[in-house]
C-alpha cells in the first residue's frame, strides 16, 4: 500500500503528470466501457490517483469525456500539420494532409472511436463538440485545396463543400473499421485516399509524377 501512496503523492506535485494519468486512466475505460456505463471511480482507480484528484481537473464525467476529444483533436491538427511542413504548396500538401489524418485514425483507434462513434447520441453537448472538430479539420483541408487551386494543381471548386465531404467519407470508413476492425488501415489508405484525390481532378499518378520533379 505505501508504494502506491507514495506514487500518488509524488503525482500530486506534478498537476500535468496527473491530469496524462487520468486522461490516459479515462480513455481506456471509456473505450471498453462507453460514456455511460464508465464510472469516476474506476477512472480514479486505473489511475492510481484520488477522486479529489480527478474532480480538481476535471469537474465532472462530462467535462472528462470531452477532455478526450479535444486530445484527439489536437493530436490529429499536430501530425497533420508536421506532415504538410516540409511539403511545398499544393497537391503534396492536400496529399500529406489526407494522408496524415488517414494514418491518425489508424493508429489511434481508441481515441477514433470516443470522437466518431461515442459522443454520437450523448446529447447536444457531444454532438456540438463532435461537429466542432469535424469543422475544424474540414477547414483545414479547405486550405491545402485552397492553395491548389492558387497553383494551379487542380480546378477551381468549391472547396469547402469538398472539403466537408472528405471528412464524412473518412468518418464513414473510420467508424465501419473502428466497430468491425474492417477494412484495415492499409486497404483505407490505398483505396479512399485515390478516391478522393480523383474526386477534385488528381490521379494518384500525377501525384507520383509531381513529387519525381520537386
Amino acid at each position: 500500500m505505501s508504494g502506491r501512496t507514495n506514487k500518488r503523492a509524488a503525482h500530486s506535485r506534478d498537476p500535468e503528470a496527473t491530469r496524462g494519468r487520468i486522461l490516459d486512466a479515462a480513455l481506456e475505460i471509456f473505450s471498453h466501457k462507453g460514456y455511460h456505463d464508465a464510472s469516476v471511480d474506476e477512472i480514479v482507480a486505473q489511475s492510481e490517483t484520488s477522486k479529489g484528484a480527478v474532480y480538481f481537473h476535471f469537474p465532472n464525467k462530462q467535462t472528462l469525456f470531452l477532455a478526450l476529444v479535444d486530445k484527439f483533436a489536437d493530436l490529429l491538427e499536430r501530425r497533420v500539420t508536421a506532415a504538410i511542413e516540409q511539403e511545398a504548396q499544393g497537391i503534396q500538401r492536400v496529399d500529406a494532409a489526407l494522408r496524415a489524418c488517414l494514418d491518425t485514425f489508424g493508429k489511434y483507434r481508441r481515441l477514433a472511436k470516443i470522437l466518431l462513434v461515442q459522443a454520437v447520441g450523448l446529447g447536444q453537448v457531444f454532438e456540438e463538440k463532435r461537429m466542432a472538430v469535424q469543422d475544424r479539420f474540414a477547414s483545414l483541408i479547405k486550405i491545402y485545396l485552397d492553395e491548389a487551386v492558387t497553383v494551379g494543381d487542380i480546378a477551381p471548386t468549391d472547396t469547402e463543400l469538398v472539403s466537408q465531404a472528405w471528412m464524412g467519407a473518412i468518418n464513414e470508413i473510420v467508424i465501419r473499421w473502428v466497430y468491425t476492425g474492417q477494412p484495415d488501415p492499409e486497404r483505407i489508405m490505398m483505396t479512399l485516399r485515390p478516391m478522393l484525390l480523383r474526386s477534385v481532378g488528381f490521379e494518384e499518378s500525377a501525384v507520383s509524377a509531381h513529387d519525381e520533379t520537386h
